[in-house]
């Protein structure tokens, strides 16, 4: 995992970092108002490239232990391309978790380095955390964001 930031990589732990403190607000997604995890996604994607790509239905918060389906792994797949392996993660990378093994995949953060991720965290805010090894066994998937001009 590389532990310096470069090129778009260093823009979007930039971008992410511009979100810390901002509070949890579920299907929230705007810097300083309020976000949930997919909504700082959404919002570093607008910072990047204009617009979102795809409009994103309402979700209730347990969504993904109702209805079982994988709708963050598809959307991943669909906007970021197939996933990487975690040794080659790098800063500014979509890292995608889920929190037990018999539920689908459900959070998501920006990796800011080789020990720490920024997301949105619920009765919290946007926070950086350390990715310990509780953290890590939850990573499901490792996305790049597209190049900016490609998308």
């Amino acid at each position: 995992m590389s532990a310096v930031p470069s090129g778009q990589g260093a823009r979007i732990v930039t971008l992410a970092e511009s979100w810390l403190g901002t509070p949890y607000r579920h299907q929230g997604a705007m810097n300083g108002v309020g976000c949930d995890c997919i909504g700082l996604v959404r919002g570093i994607w607008r910072e990047l490239y204009g617009n979102e790509p795809e409009a994103v239905p309402a979700y209730a918060p347990d969504w993904a232990e109702r209805s079982g389906e994988e709708r963050l792994l598809e959307a991943g797949l669909r906007l970021f391309g197939p996933a990487l392996p975690m040794d080659a993660a790098a800063p500014g990378d979509l890292l995608l978790f889920r929190w037990r093994p018999d539920c689908a995949a459900k959070h998501a953060g920006i990796l800011a380095g080789p020990r720490h991720f920024i997301h949105a965290y619920e009765q919290a805010a946007v926070i950086r955390s350390t990715l310990v090894p509780s953290w890590r066994r939850r990573i499901v998937a490792v996305h790049r964001f597209p190049e900016v001009g490609s998308n």
